[in-house]
């Protein structure tokens, strides 16, 4: 762990889950329902598989209709649509335990922070400005973009976030909680870390091949602030 921090002149945070709950009060679960809803209202639920039927996850659905190549306009309204929930969601997003401490930690002690996620960015920005955390990111916020077919586990708002940065992805460290966010990692070159509230996600992330698993960003602020010693 603290090998981990050390090395990593940037890190890398996964907004939804790492940084905040978003969806602490309206659930995931119902904006993918709304999103599927949205879909038909445009004649788009012959593009609505088994598999997004039942999903729970509103990524999932944007991601797996956009696959289908419905329309660069059908794709930008139901994109428009998760935008508006997640920043609505961020007004009342229930903030991780230590995450904004060791955010304002590794600012502090020279570690460029950077957001690497699949929401909308003005999603987090609305949190960190609410939390008054965006002195610490310095707009360093990569979320989802007009090609939502490039959401994690493809590596693209890492890349970006390394762009932004100027960093090598071997001095960086992506802390995410999902296997998505480790397989992006993996393709981008970046040493992971990952966030498991629960211990069924601790062992989907070892089952998966993660080699550093926390279940409290305590452990990861206690590891940065703690000196070493000779």
């Amino acid at each position: 762990m603290r090998g981990l921090i050390s090395n990593a002149h940037c890190v890398l945070f996964d907004f939804d889950g790492p940084v905040c709950r978003l969806f602490a009060v309206r659930s995931a679960e119902s904006i993918a329902r709304r999103l599927r809803e949205l879909a038909t209202e445009l004649a788009l639920s012959a593009l609505l598989t088994a598999d997004l039927l039942d999903s729970a996850d509103p990524h999932h659905v944007l991601r797996g209709i956009a696959g289908q190549r419905p329309g660069l306009g059908v794709v930008s309204r139901l994109e428009a649509a998760l935008t508006r929930e997640e920043v609505t969601a961020a007004a009342s997003a229930q903030p991780t335990p230590y995450a904004a401490a060791l955010i304002a930690a590794l600012s502090t002690r020279g570690r460029q922070v950077a957001i690497a996620t699949n929401n909308s960015p003005l999603a987090a920005e609305h949190y960190l400005n609410q939390h008054k955390l965006s002195g610490y990111v310095g707009g360093r916020v990569h979320g989802r973009n007009r090609d939502v077919t490039r959401l994690k586990p493809h590596p693209d708002s890492l890349l970006r976030a390394l762009a932004s940065t100027r960093t090598a992805p071997g001095h960086a460290l992506m802390i995410g909680d999902s296997i998505a966010d480790l397989a992006a990692a993996r393709a981008a070159g970046v040493p992971f870390l990952g966030y498991a509230t629960s211990e069924a996600g601790g062992e989907d992330f070892r089952v998966a091949g993660a080699e550093h698993v926390v279940t409290s960003l305590e452990q990861v602020l206690t590891a940065l602030i703690t000196p070493t010693l000779d």
